[in-house]
């Protein structure tokens, strides 16, 4: 009798072995150590056992698999494979698992179990796992980590291999950790054989001394470089760089911004705007242009610095604020211009300086002097400098060298302009404001004399070896002329005309910025390059799209009063909701289409609920 049943055996596994050779396409089995029936499965399904000296091998298309024990459908060329299950494609991709099923006719795979899915670049760690042979892809949404050697471990709720691409998309609670930083985001797309990773939505790139934020961005894993835009934001050292677009490079500890940039300094309490800069965090420094100003924040009142180029360069307290070409300077009570401004901000030295060395037919190099307004004065030299107190933040004194001149309008006459020069000039201020003026050597004066109603006594013109000027509330209430050589009161009527302007007299108050908007007014049209960064965000397809359903729809055809094994442990649709406002179109046009799916089993009737419930709040 047992001699019987084994010549039947070996009969039936005969003719399953010729028609797997017939039936080209259907999984073939290369070994098993004991093959039988079980009366506990489905008719015609055949179990297949490991012995001692290796375990069962099935060979389907260009993959082999290897457990220690399988059952296998026969009329739906299915495979269920247990115990420390191998998945081998090629030479280039790997799996292992506790079980593994696998449909000859969708070439649709599922793991569970403690799942390794290893590729050249990096290694796959989940619970489940969902392999479609035809289209390339591994699909997991139950969470995974991925291990790449040189770019660190990546994390996420939900993850799609494309193996073609050698591209993982990460979706949900996105983690990268590198031991130089640690990367979140909602969305990320990255390439193992490269490292480039593209992130979508808000997204933070955290490590030791820099932060970095946006909401859609490009990051270089192997070499540490990124490009980032969305409100796009680099934090280091109390400092902030904001702007259209970031670029970023780790290694150098540099970044570059281009578009709308502002660089914020909370320690130092300074405010850097254009529209391209460089920052240079080991040298502690800043270059920017485009519409370049820079704002040092003061309780009382603010001090802006516009010039075509600005330069911050230096730690604190060695730090230098540099401004290059027709230079801008302005606050409440004083205003400035000048080809340059040099800032030594431990001496509290603010220098206005002409560069005529750039050239020698430049107008303003070589004519318009650096020019300084004070209340009603203006003050011009070759150069000026300010000093203030670092403590205070108040003026302290000023300094005019070569050929100072001061003029202020005489507010009641037509065309009358006090006016003092000499060579050299040095002022004091009480609370920001001039209370005391020495001109040295060769000082000259026309002054417009009025007494207590302000009626014109005269015009006074001096000259002396000095003068010293006392102002009280903004007027002029005592001079004292020292070596005076020359002195006379003239009647206005009988003042000469061409007298009335002391040699070198350049009145230029139209010049003076009156407003902080005033020290753009003669800028010519700003033309910003146009930033197209990454497109908006789309969800990709389904993992059980269309040509999936079909293909499984396909297979139950084959025993239409049989469960469709090829339906069974089918991914449920996502129902992720946009990332931002502008992404919501495509989202929601995919979840519609999830609805049309027919595949058996592909959509619980909690997960139509879900999706159904997504529609309507869009659609409202």
């Amino acid at each position: 009798m047992k001699r019987f049943k084994n010549l039947i055996f070996f009969v039936c596994f005969t003719a399953v072995t010729f028609g797997f050779a017939q039936e080209k396409q259907k999984i073939t089995v290369e070994y098993s150590g004991n093959t039988s029936t079980a009366p506990d499965i489905e008719d015609g399904a055949l179990v297949f056992l490991r012995d001692k000296s290796q375990q069962v091998h099935f060979i389907h298309k260009g993959v082999n698999v290897w457990c220690d024990k399988a059952i296998y459908y026969e009329d739906q060329d299915y495979l269920e494979a247990f115990s420390n299950v191998i998945m081998k494609q090629g030479d280039t991709i790997n799996m292992v698992a506790k079980y593994v099923e696998y449909s000859g006719k969708t070439q649709l795979a599922f793991a569970r179990g403690d799942v390794v899915l290893t590729e050249p670049q990096s290694t796959l760690k989940t619970d489940t796992l969902h392999f479609d042979r035809v289209k390339q892809q591994a699909y997991y949404n139950t969470g995974g980590t991925v291990v790449r050697d040189s770019s660190g471990t990546i994390t996420s709720k939900i993850g799609r291999y494309y193996m073609a691409a050698s591209k993982y998309q990460f979706v949900k609670d996105v983690v990268l950790v590198n031991p130089q930083y640690t990367l979140n985001t909602e969305r990320l797309d990255f390439f193992t054989e490269n490292g480039h990773a593209y992130l979508f939505g808000p997204s933070t790139i955290t490590g030791e001394t820099s932060k970095v934020y946006c909401e859609r961005g490009f990051y270089d894993t192997n070499n540490n470089v990124g490009n980032f835009q969305r409100n796009a934001r680099i934090d280091y050292d109390n400092r902030t760089v904001e702007g259209d677009s970031l670029y970023f490079d780790r290694n150098k500890s540099f970044a570059s911004a281009t578009n709308n940039i502002t660089v914020t300094d909370t320690l130092n309490k300074s405010i850097v705007r254009g529209h391209y800069a460089e920052v240079w965090r080991a040298k502690d420094s800043v270059f920017i242009t485009k519409r370049a100003v820079a704002i040092t924040v003061q309780e009382q009142d603010s001090v802006y610095i516009h010039a075509d180029t600005l330069m911050i360069t230096g730690k604190e307290p060695n730090r230098i604020t540099r401004a290059f070409y027709n230079v801008k300077l302005f606050k409440s009570n004083m205003a400035g211009k000048a080809d340059s401004i040099h800032v030594d901000h431990k001496k509290g030295l603010t220098q206005l300086i002409n560069l005529s060395k750039f050239s020698s037919t430049d107008a303003f190099a070589t004519k318009r002097k650096p020019v300084l307004w004070n209340v009603g004065n203006q003050m011009t030299g070759d150069t000026i400098h300010l000093i203030s107190n670092v403590v205070t933040e108040k003026l302290d004194s000023l300094k005019v060298f070569e050929n100072a001149f001061i003029v202020s309008k005489d507010t009641l006459s037509e065309d009358g302009y006090n006016q003092i020069k000499g060579k050299r000039l040095i002022g004091l201020f009480r609370d920001n404001e001039l209370y005391n003026v020495d001109i040295i050597k060769n000082a000259e004066v026309i002054y417009y004399l009025r007494n207590d109603k302000n009626e014109l006594v005269g015009i006074d013109k001096s000259k002396s070896g000095s003068i010293n000027i006392q102002i009280e509330n903004k007027e002029i209430v005592e001079t004292r002329f020292i070596l005076q050589t020359d002195a006379e009161l003239f009647p206005e009527s009988e003042f000469p005309k061409n007298g009335r302007r002391l040699r070198g007299f350049d009145w230029r108050g139209e010049e003076r910025p009156l407003s902080v908007e005033d020290l753009f007014k003669d800028d010519p049209p700003l033309n910003l390059p146009i930033i197209k960064g990454l497109d908006d965000y789309v969800p990709s397809e389904e993992f059980i799209d269309d040509t999936v359903t079909e293909r499984i729809e396909e297979a139950g055809k084959a025993v239409p009063k049989k469960e469709n094994k090829a339906a069974r442990n089918l991914p449920k649709p996502t129902t992720a909701l946009p990332l931002s406002k502008t992404d919501s179109i495509a989202p929601i046009q995919q979840v519609k289409k999830t609805l049309k799916t027919n595949a058996p089993n592909a959509l619980t009737k909690e997960a139509k609920e879900e999706v159904k419930k997504v529609v309507e709040k869009e659609d409202k």
